[in-house]
């Protein structure tokens, strides 16, 4: 014990500096927010559903709540119910068992709801496929409104996706899938 203490005392606090504020991204959070209330017309609630992943897009959607991204800040937040939800946010590919389930919580999502498949499991069935035990893409189950390539996508992308699929639903010409 003393051997790191010692070791502690010798090297010191080694940190890098706290960033600098930055005036542009406060406006572009107030925009972002001004948005989606002028499409919803209230703040954007979300059900995230787990359909079969292997829990690393769900990492990076965790990372979402922290406050680099800040999720809260733009006036998103997540819910527990899909009656509460307008988008839900679905990882993996769709196992057996979860069809039903998932399909019961979009039919329960109130309108106009909203999909966003993340990864390449939500959006291509990834290396799973479709198999005895898997219908592969979100989109063999529900209608997907944004699909997020990435195994697993970063926490920026994800938030571009929610953000286009809120876009979408203002203006349903654009295009469905986020360029990464």
């Amino acid at each position: 014990m003393w051997k790191i203490a010692r070791q502690i005392a010798r090297t010191g606090i080694r940190t890098e500096p706290a960033p600098a504020g930055d005036d542009a991204l406060r406006v572009a959070t107030g925009r972002i927010r001004q948005e989606i209330l002028d499409v919803l017309g209230q703040a954007l609630a979300i059900r995230m559903v787990d359909a079969g992943s292997c829990n690393g897009c769900e990492l990076e959607i965790h990372a979402l709540n922290n406050p680099y991204y800040n999720l809260e800040g733009l006036g998103i937040r997540f819910v527990a119910s899909p009656r509460h939800a307008d988008l839900l946010l679905v990882t993996g590919p769709v196992s057996r068992h979860m069809e039903y389930a998932l399909r019961r919580t979009w039919e329960a999502t109130p309108e106009p709801r909203l999909v966003v498949a993340v990864g390449d499991c939500g959006c291509t069935g990834g290396i799973f496929g479709e198999s005895y035990a898997s219908r592969g893409r979100v989109s063999n189950v529900i209608p997907v409104d944004v699909e997020v390539p990435g195994c697993p996508p970063a926490p920026l992308e994800i938030l571009r996706g929610i953000l286009a699929a809120v876009r979408r639903a203002g203006h349903p010409d654009r295009p469905d899938t986020v360029a990464q």
